[in-house]
């Protein structure tokens, strides 16, 4: 039976901040998918489904006690695993990438699903062996949980949420506050990881990813080309000056010379139409949201609950940092969507899920004991 205190501590700010966010995010879709022909112009009805689906699993995740789901982390862990095995022999081909598995007529990304798991399993890993201290065996799991999930994501080939997933691994390895001596043994594992694993990741590696990483150094090496993408976001993003051409004005989007724009350059599509002012508000509604799950984190009552909310912040965060960062030219284009704003249903409903387990933390500190 659920907790009456529960309800009444329901977190009503995270849930605003999510319904605004994802609300824009509808909203942007349908400029982006205006111009783009009848089989994209309703992308926003479609992710209007995905909001809907992701709210029964955020439903789910903070109906749930949290030291249930981190009890099970393991079991949702090897789950996850094999689901990112299922896709080498079961998953759709689309754009020489074979990441997605259909099941009942629905095409979903096990590696979206993997960046909660490894969240999950990494708040039980700690939770077990943060009062042992330094110990070779645990340094091998460790790298274990993260590395098996990593190599076969990049072999998919998604070179992007596979260093993705890396990135947030470290996150929570570092929130964790391990010793100094342990963290000092796990970089140099890590390390030392580095050249073998990119020795066998480099035949992995297609053409096309190695010339994202050269476009990324010099977009102008081949304007028409690779450079494309990036030249074009520039253009977008510079041409909404301070307030913007206007909803649906937008002519790098309107007149389709934006690639990718319901996905990879959904901030480009923004940034144009609603210039500095509107993304200077867009960053501070996502500044609010961030800083209120680290609030989470560092008010919960017990640290598999932190490391889970801090976790999935970081979940949110770089996403954000990623997917800008490849919009303005920083980083390289990866793929990394832009939370709660570019199309795709296993995104959203991640992060949902996520959402809902940071719910899940916030309302149940006020019951647990001290």
């Amino acid at each position: 039976m659920i907790n009456r205190r529960l309800f009444a501590n329901f977190d009503w700010i995270l849930l605003g901040l999510v319904f605004l966010v994802s609300g824009a995010g509808i909203l942007n879709l349908y400029s982006a998918g205006y111009n783009l022909g009848v089989d994209r112009e309703f992308l926003y009805t479609k992710q209007m489904v995905w909001v809907l689906l992701g709210l029964i699993m955020m439903i789910i995740a903070f109906s749930v006690d949290y030291r249930i789901i981190i009890r099970h982390a393991y079991l949702v862990y090897v789950i996850s695993v094999l689901l990112l095995f299922l896709v080498f022999f079961f998953g759709d081909v689309s754009h020489g990438s074979q990441r997605w598995l259909e099941l009942w007529g629905l095409s979903f990304q096990p590696s979206e699903l993997m960046k909660l798991a490894i969240i999950v399993a990494l708040a039980r890993f700690f939770d077990d062996n943060i009062e042992k201290g330094y110990n070779p065996g645990n340094i091998v799991i460790l790298l274990a949980i993260v590395g098996i999930p990593f190599f076969m994501i990049a072999r998919q080939p998604d070179l992007g949420t596979a260093l993705f997933l890396l990135v947030l691994s470290f996150s929570v390895v570092i929130f964790a506050r391990l010793s100094r001596k342990f963290l000092i043994y796990f970089t140099m594992a890590g390390m030392i990881s580095v050249p073998i694993g990119w020795f066998f990741l480099q035949g992995f590696l297609k053409g096309y990813q190695r010339e994202r990483i050269l476009t990324f150094l010099s977009p102008e090496r081949d304007p028409l080309g690779a450079g494309y993408h990036i030249i074009q976001s520039f253009i977008a993003i510079g041409s909404g000056g301070i307030w913007g051409k206007g909803f649906l004005k937008g002519t790098q989007t309107q007149l389709r010379f934006l690639p990718e724009q319901q996905t990879d350059f959904v901030f480009s599509v923004f940034a144009e139409e609603w210039g500095f002012a509107g993304v200077f508000v867009l960053m501070f509604v996502f500044f609010v949201l961030i800083q209120w799950g680290l609030t989470i984190a560092r008010n919960s009552r017990d640290l598999p609950g932190a490391l889970l909310a801090f976790g999935v912040t970081m979940f949110v965060f770089w996403g954000i940092f990623i997917n800008v960062g490849m919009a303005i030219g920083i980083f390289p284009v990866v793929g990394i969507p832009l939370p709660f704003f570019s199309y795709g249903g296993s995104s959203m409903i991640a992060l949902m899920t996520g959402m809902g387990l940071l719910m899940n933390v916030s309302m149940r500190r006020f019951i647990l004991q001290s």
